[in-house]
């Protein structure tokens, strides 16, 4: 027994070394070019103390009446409104029809930036309602964007008459 714990008392703190979650390590130098933003972060700017906060323009977005098979697209515009460099670590959508591109690298304080969206309504007809989750070093560290339409199903084509022989 002494032995399993020891052994799991191990493994827990080598794991917890393994990890690499030091921001700094995101930092290419040239500033984020899918986001236009051409800001130069150093080390000292994403270690240093404060706190990042998103802005966005609009959190929510309708695509409206939209045909079955539509490839839907939008980009929720934010600003890093804090005054600490803003990381997304992850963004995921609440289903595979939804597909979040997000910037990889730091957002410095005052910048722009945009999560770009994708819907694809292939096969989801009627109302629809998707999230896009953004996990990121802001306070709370999720946030929520909201996507909907109203997907019109595509014409079936007209079934053969069956005829019958007496």
């Amino acid at each position: 027994m002494k032995k399993s714990l020891l052994a799991l008392a191990s493994f827990a703190i080598l794991s917890l070394g393994a990890c690499n979650n030091n921001a700094a390590d995101k930092i290419k130098g040239e500033g984020d070019a899918a986001s236009g933003s051409e800001t130069s972060l150093t080390t000292d700017d994403v270690t240093a103390s404060g706190t990042p906060a998103f802005s966005f323009s609009k959190e929510n977005h309708d695509f409206g009446v939209i045909d079955e098979g539509t490839l839907a697209e939008y980009d929720f515009v934010f600003t890093n409104s804090g005054d600490a460099p803003l990381i997304i670590n992850d963004a995921s959508g609440s289903c595979g029809c939804t597909v979040p591109n997000w910037p990889k690298e730091p957002i410095a304080p005052g910048a722009e930036a945009k999560i770009h969206v994708s819907f694809n309504s292939n096969g989801r007809t009627g109302n629809q309602q998707k999230t896009v989750t953004l996990k990121a070093n802001t306070v709370p560290n999720t946030m929520t964007l909201k996507i909907s339409a109203q997907v019109t199903p595509k014409e079936q084509p007209a079934a053969e008459p069956t005829t019958t022989e007496e």
